[in-house]
């Protein structure tokens, strides 16, 4: 995960009334200060899958996080992104929630120079 990164917590329970619900991956980065709540997807992503990770951020800001601490930082993985249903599914200027999709084999060199040279271009 790189530099400052605490496990929390593994499907970590959150009871809203009486739903239960179960965030994927919890972490801590102790150098940014916020927790990291992460949701894993093997599906293409949904409108309601930002929706839930919204919630779960929503309730580490509003409970957990305190005062001195950054908002809390939402990752989504799924296995197919839709940047258009991305953008529109959450706030204009949104940095705090981010989507990406997860390969389940590593890309070879060739691949990887071919995806970063398509980014520097956008």
């Amino acid at each position: 995960m790189g530099n400052g990164f605490s496990f929390v917590a593994r499907q970590k329970r959150i009871l809203l009334e009486d739903d239960e619900f179960f965030v994927d991956l919890v972490f801590y980065n102790r150098l940014l200060q916020c927790f990291v709540v992460i949701e894993i997807k093997t599906h293409k992503l949904s409108h309601q899958d930002i929706g839930q990770l919204q919630m779960y951020v929503n309730y580490y800001d509003r409970v957990e996080r305190l005062p001195h601490e950054n908002p809390t930082i939402g990752i989504l993985l799924c296995t197919e992104k839709n940047n258009t249903l991305v953008k529109f599914s959450l706030p204009e200027g949104e940095k705090n929630i981010v989507a990406s999709k997860y390969e389940l084999y590593l890309p070879t060199e060739k691949q990887l120079i071919e995806a970063i040279q398509q980014d520097i271009q956008q």
